[in-house]
């Protein structure tokens, strides 16, 4: 198992601005939807309630907030975009005033709603299908020249669980990102963000399996994004609820460090925070 941070160095260009990964970045995640699988990570409005979650997430070291008006749990209900939008852009919108300086991401699979979120405020595209669900997403990243996490998904939110068969998962999974990573180079993307998809099809025991060859997506030169917060792969191990995984959570993410990820995309600011902060000091980065 890797366990030495990260000596390659890592950057992402933000609204013209470079900047390093000098440590593990966390996403704090805000979901504007009433059926996210975690109750927690739920706001319902652009007034106190999203405004006060933002700035605690903010305060406790988050790098990015996350916002997201579509749950892709399975089962979830579907949203057409107009929907999506009405919950996502006025919550964009709130925080972008309010933080000027904090880094938005938006979590969508839809180009036309990741623009529209890029107009109101967004930084960056974080889109679950990999491209996949939109044939307008990678000329919008070329166009926009924003960072955009690429993760590996098959079919939709709905099928992926029925599409778990891979004759080699990691080497698969890196081979399907290698693919589109070039198609995004070619249209004259930049800035990408590699997440494989942990819980979009694949099953637990798939899951467990690609957290342990994790370090093997090191050989992209992008930073690495790390999504497993409060995630089936845990609660069911464990025979507890969503609302009981953090302490899974947070083994799984100091795992994932010790593997090379380079962002937690997290329900729980404060205690990723602390994970990293434990874990820096363990494993003091070499200049």
């Amino acid at each position: 198992m890797q366990i030495k941070p990260q000596v390659i160095k890592k950057t992402l260009r933000i609204g013209g601005v470079v900047r390093e990964f000098s440590g593990p970045w966390i996403m704090g995640i805000l979901n504007v939807t009433p059926d996210s699988f975690f109750p927690g990570s739920r706001v319902s409005s652009v007034g106190g309630d999203v405004l006060a979650r933002a700035g605690q997430m903010i305060e406790e070291g988050a790098d990015i907030l996350d916002v997201g008006g579509y749950s892709t749990r399975p089962g979830a209900a579907e949203v057409d975009l107009k929907e999506e939008c009405v919950r996502i852009l006025p919550v964009i919108r709130a925080i972008r005033d309010r933080y000027p300086s904090v880094l938005i991401s938006v979590d969508t699979f839809r180009a036309e709603t990741a623009r529209k979120a890029l107009d109101a405020g967004a930084d960056l595209i974080n889109d679950v299908s990999g491209g996949t669900l939109d044939a307008e997403m990678f000329d919008l990243v070329a166009e926009a020249q924003v960072p955009y996490v690429l993760m590996h998904m098959r079919g939709t939110p709905a099928t992926m669980q029925t599409m778990t068969t891979y004759p080699h998962l990691v080497a698969d999974i890196i081979r399907d990102l290698a693919e589109k990573i070039g198609m995004l180079k070619s249209k004259g993307a930049r800035d990408l963000i590699i997440d494989p998809g942990f819980g979009f099809a694949k099953n637990i025991p798939q899951n467990f399996e690609l957290m342990r060859g994790l370090s093997e997506f090191r050989i992209f030169d992008y930073p690495l994004l790390v999504g497993v917060s409060r995630k089936a792969m845990i609660w069911r191990t464990l025979d507890v609820a969503p609302e009981d995984a953090l302490n899974g959570t947070t083994v799984l993410h100091t795992v994932a460090l010790q593997q090379g990820a380079d962002l937690l995309r997290v329900h729980d600011v404060k205690a990723a925070a602390e994970v990293v902060r434990m874990f820096e000091n363990l494993y003091p980065r070499t200049k």
